[in-house]
C-alpha cells in the first residue's frame, strides 16, 4: 500500500525538502547507476514514522556490502568503516558540512541480503525495525513509496512494544539481548512478555558477543537522560551480570551500618545518583534542596560531555565507573579488632578488576586509564579534609595524581555519598561535603598555581647550582619544591633554589 493510503503522508512528508531525502536519493541513484537492487530497513522507517530525527540509516542491498560500502563513500566523500567481516556489514560516515556542529555525522550502515526483501526483514531482530522502503523509489516522487512491512512493525509501534520477528532472533545475534532494553529505554516502549522471556533465556548468549559491539549498546543506553534507572531491568533480564559478572559477586554483600544497600544494589544506586548529580535524572529519596546544593555550571557541563573516544563522553563513562567503584569489596572484605566491617585496599584492587572489564570490552586506552583512575581515586576526596578544607598541598596532591579525572571523581564521592545513605541522608552532611567539593573545584578552575605551578628551577640547576648527578633524585626534590610552591612556602626562584639548599641532604 502507499504512504498516502495508508495515512502515513504527513509522517513522510517532513523528508520531502530535507537532507536525509537528498542523501536518500544520492545513494538509491547511485547504487540505480551500478544496478543493485537496495532499501532502507529499521531505524530510518521506525524513526520518520515516530516523528523522531535519527542520523544513522541502514541498507540492505542485494549484492556484498563490503564491496558496495566502500563504492558508495568514495562517491559521496565519505569514510568507509568495516563493521561485520563475517555478516558483511559495512559502514559509510559522512560529515554534514552544513550542521551547526562541525562533528555532526551521518553514518550509514550497508548490509548484504540474499533472496527477497521480505525473506530478509525475516531474520532481523524487532517487527519495528522490520519494515523497509525499495530505495530507488525515492527518485520518483512522494506518491510512489511503498511501506513494506510484513510483521506488522507498524502495529507494534503503536501499541509501544518491542517484539521480536523470530525466536530465534537472539541465538542468531545476541547483541540484540542489550538493543531490545536499549530501544526501549529510547523510545519510552515495554519490551512484551515472549520476548523478555527469550531475553532471559539466552542472556548468557552475551559473553559469546564482539566486545566492540558490546561496547557500542552499553553507551548508547547509558547516554539516555536516567539511563541508571534501566539497570536493574537489565538485572532482573540475567544482561548486566551477563555483561558484568565480575559484579555477581557484589550481590548480597552487607556493608556498615551507615549503607542504606548492600555492595551491588548500592552500585546501582550510584549510577542513578551520578545522573541525578549531572541533571539527566531523578533520585527519589532527595528534595530540591539536596540538587541544588550541588555544584553545576556551563563549564562543569562542558566537562562531562567531553567526547573521550567514539560515542563516548565523561559523562558516560563516569556512570560506568560508578557501576564497577566497589567491585572487589567482595574479595576485600574484612572485619577489624572492633568488629566493623573493611573494605582495605578494594579501591586498588577494584581499578584493576574495572581495567580488565573495559579491555574486555575493546574500550580504547583512553577510556580504560579514565575509568580505572576514578575507582582507584573514589575515596581521596573523603580523605583530603578532616572537619576543615582541604589544605592547598592536599589539593596538589590530589590533582598530580588524577589529572582531568579529578572533577569526575569529586562528582562520584556524590553519588557515593547519596548512595550510601539512600532515605537516611543527613542534609547537614551531605553541605559539609559539598562544601569541601566545591572549595576544591574552586581552587582547580580559579588557582592555577595549585594545579599546576610555575616552573622556578628545573633538572640543569640542580646539576649546575648543586652539582649533583642525574638520576631520580633530581626528580624528588623538584616534586618537592612544586608541593611547596603548591602550598604557597614558595613563590620565586631565589626561595626555591633557598630550599632546595635546605632540603636536599634528605634526598642524599
Amino acid at each position: 500500500m502507499g504512504f498516502a493510503e495508508a495515512g502515513l503522508k504527513d509522517s513522510f512528508s517532513s523528508l520531502l525538502e530535507s537532507k536525509v531525502w537528498l542523501l536518500l536519493t544520492k545513494v538509491g541513484n547511485f547504487l540505480a547507476e551500478q544496478d543493485i537492487e537496495s532499501y532502507i530497513v529499521g531505524g530510518l522507517v521506525r524513526d520518520v514514522l515516530l516523528g523522531r530525527d535519527t542520523a544513522d540509516i541502514d541498507f540492505a542491498v542485494a549484492s556484498d556490502a563490503l564491496e558496495v560500502a566502500p563504492k558508495v563513500a568514495n562517491a559521496l566523500s565519505g569514510k568507509y568503516v568495516l563493521l561485520d567481516r563475517v555478516n558483511r556489514v559495512g559502514r559509510v560516515v559522512l560529515v554534514d558540512k552544513g550542521a551547526p556542529s562541525t562533528e555532526a555525522q551521518w553514518e550509514l550502515d550497508f548490509s548484504t541480503f540474499k533472496g527477497n526483501i521480505k525473506q530478509d526483514l525475516a531474520r532481523r531482530d524487532f517487527t519495528i525495525d522490520a519494515m523497509a522502503i525499495d530505495l530507488s523509489q525515492f527518485g520518483k516522487g512522494f506518491s510512489d513509496i511503498q511501506l513494506i512491512d510484513p510483521f506488522n512493525g507498524r502495529g507494534d509501534l503503536s501499541q509501544r512494544v518491542i517484539r521480536v520477528v523470530a525466536e530465534t532472533a537472539f541465538e542468531s545475534d545476541a547483541v540484540r539481548l542489550l538493543r531490545a532494553v536499549r530501544l526501549a529505554a529510547e523510545l519510552g516502549f515495554s519490551i512484551d512478555k515472549k520476548t523478555e522471556a527469550l531475553i532471559r533465556r539466552y542472556a548468557y548468549l552475551i559473553s559469546s558477543i564482539a566486545g566492540e559491539r558490546v561496547r557500542e549498546e552499553l553507551l548508547r543506553l547509558l547516554a539516555i537522560p536516567d539511563a541508571g534507572q534501566f539497570l536493574p531491568y537489565l538485572d532482573e533480564l540475567g544482561l548486566l551480570t551477563a555483561v558484568f559478572p565480575e559484579l555477581a559477586g557484589t550481590k548480597g554483600v552487607e556493608q556498615p551500618k551507615e549503607h542504606s544497600w548492600n555492595v551491588f544494589d548500592h552500585s546501582l544506586k550510584t549510577v542513578i545518583a551520578v545522573d541525578f548529580l549531572l541533571r539527566q535524572g531523578a533520585w527519589e529519596y532527595a528534595s530540591g534542596e539536596v540538587l541544588a546544593a550541588a555544584p553545576w555550571s556551563a563549564v562543569l557541563a562542558q566537562h562531562f560531555d567531553r567526547e573521550v573516544n567514539s560515542g563516548s563522553t565523561r559523562r558516560l563513562l563516569l556512570k560506568l565507573a560508578a557501576l564497577l567503584h566497589d567491585v572487589a569489596k567482595p574479595q576485600t572484605k574484612a572485619i577489624d579488632a572492633g568488629g566493623r566491617l573493611r573494605f582495605l585496599g578494594h579501591a586498588k584492587e577494584g581499578a584493576a578488576i574495572a581495567a580488565n572489564i573495559l579491555e574486555r570490552l575493546r574500550f580504547s586506552a583512553k577510556e580504560v586509564k579514565l575509568v580505572e583512575t576514578v575507582v582507584r581515586h573514589h575515596l581521596r576526596p573523603g580523605q583530603m579534609s578532616h572537619d576543615e578544607l582541604p589544605s592547598r598541598r592536599a589539593i596538589y596532591r590530589y590533582f598530580r595524581d588524577t589529572g582531568e579525572a579529578g572533577i569526575d571523581i569529586l562528582f562520584l564521592s556524590l553519588a557515593d555519598h547519596l548512595a550510601t545513605r539512600g532515605p537516611h541522608l543527613i542534609l547537614s552532611h551531605w553541605q559539609e561535603h559539598i562544601q569541601v567539593v566545591e572549595y576544591v573545584l574552586s581552587q582547580r578552575f580559579h588557582e592555577e598555581g595549585i594545579v599546576r605551578p610555575p616552573k622556578l628551577v628545573d633538572g640543569h640547576d640542580l646539576i649546575k647550582t648543586f652539582a649533583m648527578s642525574p638520576g631520580p633524585k633530581i626528580g624528588e626534590i623538584l616534586e618537592a619544591v612544586r608541593e611547596a610552591q603548591a602550598s604557597g612556602e614558595l613563590t620565586t626562584r631565589q626561595e626555591a633554589l633557598d630550599y632546595i639548599e635546605r632540603v636536599r641532604e634528605k634526598y642524599a
